[in-house]
């Protein structure tokens, strides 16, 4: 358990005391917020483009802003583009800044064909091949996004400048075999419903933002219930979750990992509980051109929990690379 300093605080609605935890100073920057996503009208940024693809014609939404070297964000399982809402402003002072809904998720409609990493990696090749995105384009996948982003690199490492993989799935759930991977799918068919019901009320309760959220994010109760409230919407909901959730277990590309050149900056949170550190080691092991960035006391979603230092991070990296 983290050293947390400890408030308690009169309830504002029903008198009941409460505890807050607050971070000591030297997690500060937990949770904290410059707010620019919320002054941004991200209607002027959408748009939405079809790709033909291993996925067959697909529509594809996706957020697009700033000026120079393509930054490509690609979420993971249950996300969408708006996983990056607090790392699309700050990299785009610089960058020509893309994030996508995959196949599925967000707005993007599921598909034609089945849902697969390998083809996922085929869209975000022809993606940014429609969109233009030379071959300076720096790839930035988390979770699953993160595997997908390491199929595209390995199938055309042309294409791309640098990698980047934030607390990426792929090594964690190679070894996953057939019996477990369809019990894994009946428990979903079952959990799926109760989480949908459940985040509806858990917005507005700390005690269950706590519960809903906690094995994504190491403290719920510091980050903004605006951000919750855009990770939980565009991730319960997703009509590709089952289907990419199936896909991803049992996927195993590590002997390929190697065959990746490219610059490569692997970011984690050490208290990540769905896809531990553990694996941040083995992807800086596998990937010879990688270098290793921990975010102490910080879980899965790393990109929001601690966003001023993961744009730092990610901005000099991709600087010092192209």
């Amino acid at each position: 358990m983290p050293n947390l300093f400890v408030l308690e605080s009169e309830g504002v609605n029903n008198g009941d005391t409460s505890i807050e935890k607050v971070p000591p100073p030297e997690h500060a920057d937990y949770g904290v917020s410059d707010g620019e996503w919320l002054s941004i009208d991200w209607r002027q940024h959408l748009y939405d483009v079809t790709i033909d693809c291993a996925l067959g014609e697909s529509k594809v939404s996706y957020v697009e802003m700033g000026e120079g070297p393509p930054v490509l964000f690609v979420h993971g399982l249950g996300g969408s583009w708006r996983n990056w809402l607090e790392n699309i402003p700050a990299l785009s002072r610089n960058h020509r800044v893309v994030a996508l809904d995959l196949p599925g998720f967000g707005a993007s409609p599921m598909p034609p064909e089945p849902l697969t990493i390998s083809a996922f990696g085929d869209l975000i090749i022809a993606f940014a091949d429609q969109l233009g995105l030379g071959a300076e384009t720096a790839p930035v996948g988390h979770s699953m996004g993160g595997f997908i982003s390491t199929e595209a690199v390995i199938e055309a490492p042309e294409r791309f400048s640098s990698l980047t993989l934030v607390a990426a799935a792929g090594i964690s759930f190679a070894s996953i075999g057939q019996p477990r991977k369809e019990v894994t799918k009946a428990a979903m068919l079952l959990t799926l419903p109760i989480a949908v019901n459940r985040l509806g009320r858990s917005l507005g309760r700390k005690r269950l933002r706590a519960a809903s959220f906690s094995g994504v994010i190491a403290h719920p109760s510091m980050v903004s219930r605006e951000i919750l409230w855009e990770l939980g919407t565009y991730g319960v909901n997703s009509p590709g979750l089952l289907q990419a959730a199936y896909a991803l277990a049992g996927y195993d590309t590590r002997d390929r990992l190697a065959e990746i050149k490219l610059p490569t900056l692997v970011i984690w949170g050490e208290r990540d509980l769905l896809v531990p550190v553990g694996a941040a080691y083995a992807y800086n092991e596998r990937i010879a051109n990688s270098e290793l960035h921990l975010i102490h006391d910080t879980g899965h979603m790393v990109q929001l929990e601690r966003s001023g230092r993961f744009n730092q991070v990610l901005g000099e990296f991709i600087s010092r690379k192209n």
